[in-house]
């Protein structure tokens, strides 16, 4: 369980990114973080793994005070902690499968990783993810021979050979077609799910937010506006969240891009154009 109490950040220009943000995500639950850029979305998720120093108050991973750790023990705790990035964050000149055991780096050493000698069960536990995100036929294949979706499913895997507790994931589908990224987003909640994962997802995209999470947190300027279901996001929420916007007309713009791929199929079954 991830437990945030007081949650700040002021940065040394004055702008305060975070104010006091207080958030419970139990091990299973697929959180959405959502809001306008600057709201403090990724600001949240760099203090969680440290990346970013918080300026006041606690960050509990199982009990323990992420916050107070340095050193070696902050190490151990990074390891707990499984990271997807918006941009793959891939070296590409390797393969998927040493992409994926990258993901051990934290538990074999910088060495052993270097000329590849990592134990026999992490290269099996490799073997096992990939063909579990669908990657199994694409073990050799660099990095840079991928699509954007088979990129952020090798994200996937290596966030995943952390064996960690908390799984945070910054813009996973940003880069992607409508199609691929419900197919990414399916794939992370189902994976959530099978190996009871606490998971805060940064996302922009409400709609696709809507579809696959368990609760909803929204932030603008630094304060949560709004925690809850889903189905909760009225044009009115969404009002106070983002500012002011025809939401009702956008709701329904998304479900017209949602049926458009399956008409272009038909059509193209049917031998005719879209």
């Amino acid at each position: 369980m991830l437990a945030l109490k007081g949650l700040t950040k002021r940065y040394a220009t004055g702008d305060l990114a975070l104010d006091s943000v207080d958030l419970v995500v139990p091990a299973g639950q697929v959180l959405a973080l959502i809001g306008p850029s600057g709201a403090g979305k990724s600001t949240l998720i760099r203090c969680v793994n440290r990346l970013v120093e918080p300026t006041a108050g606690s960050i509990h991973l199982d009990g323990e005070d992420i916050t107070r750790v340095r050193g070696n023990r902050l190490r151990q705790a990074r390891r707990q902690i499984g990271m997807i990035f918006q941009n793959y964050a891939l070296v590409e000149r390797l393969s998927v499968m040493e992409n994926v055991l990258s993901g051990r780096l934290a538990y074999v050493g910088f060495w052993r990783s270097f000329f590849r000698k990592f134990p026999q069960s992490d290269v099996q536990q490799a073997f096992k993810i990939l063909e579990r995100v669908g990657l199994e036929t694409m073990i050799d294949k660099r990095g840079d021979a991928l699509s954007g979706g088979q990129k952020q499913r090798v994200g996937i895997a290596r966030a995943l050979m952390q064996n960690p507790k908390l799984l945070l994931v910054d813009e996973p589908t940003a880069s992607l077609d409508p199609k691929t990224s419900r197919q990414i987003m399916r794939l992370i909640c189902e994976l959530c799910a099978e190996q009871n994962l606490a998971t805060i997802i940064n996302i922009h995209d409400v709609a696709l937010a809507q579809q696959f999470v368990h609760r909803v947190v929204g932030l603008r300027a630094g304060v949560v506006v709004y925690d809850g279901p889903p189905t909760g996001l009225t044009p009115e929420i969404l009002t106070t969240i983002y500012g002011e916007e025809d939401w009702t007309a956008v709701q329904k713009e998304d479900e017209h891009a949602a049926t458009e791929p399956r008409k272009d199929v038909e059509a193209a079954l049917l031998g005719g154009h879209p």
